[in-house]
């Protein structure tokens, strides 16, 4: 790639002009190459992979905008009628504000770390159980598709 290419201007208008790499961004190209794919958070959303909870999460008190992913949202969150006529009487707002609230929480003591790991009490779905269980959590703030920040919520190992 020449320096016209990465300097030039975008008469188009359909994209931002491309910014000059950093050192470490040239070095890393240069080791591994081009991305063969990107994969972005927008397309995360759009996919069902990421469950944005953005709404609810700035009433209890997030600023950036929050997503859960699937399989979070599947164990901690999701909550039907079947199941409430196996279980204890739920709803999924409910379970959902309670993540949000051990996530804020864990948050305001973690404010120096992009990314930490928060517990709370939930009962697991299918009828399997009626007394709530200790499940962790990790919540991870990151830069969004356009550098913004962004918070996800997921299950420990799922990155």
């Amino acid at each position: 790639m020449t320096s016209e290419t990465i300097t030039g201007t975008n008469t188009a208008g359909l994209c931002p002009a491309p910014q000059r790499p950093t050192k470490k961004q040239a070095g890393m190209s240069e080791i591994f190459g081009d991305p063969i794919h990107i994969y972005t958070r927008e397309q995360a959303l759009e996919d069902g992979f990421l469950v944005d909870v953005s709404e609810t999460a700035r009433e209890v008190g997030f600023k950036a905008p929050v997503a859960l992913t699937r399989a979070a949202w599947a164990d901690c969150v999701e909550w039907s009628e079947k199941d409430t006529q196996r279980q204890p009487y739920q709803d999924q707002a409910g379970r959902l504000w309670d993540v949000l609230w051990m996530a804020i929480n864990s948050a305001r003591r973690n404010t120096q770390r992009e990314s930490f790991m928060f517990q709370l009490y939930r009962v697991p779905r299918g009828g399997r159980s009626l007394r709530p269980r200790l499940t962790r959590l990790v919540c991870s703030i990151g830069a969004g598709d356009n550098g913004e920040p962004v918070i996800t919520i997921m299950l420990p190992g799922e990155d």
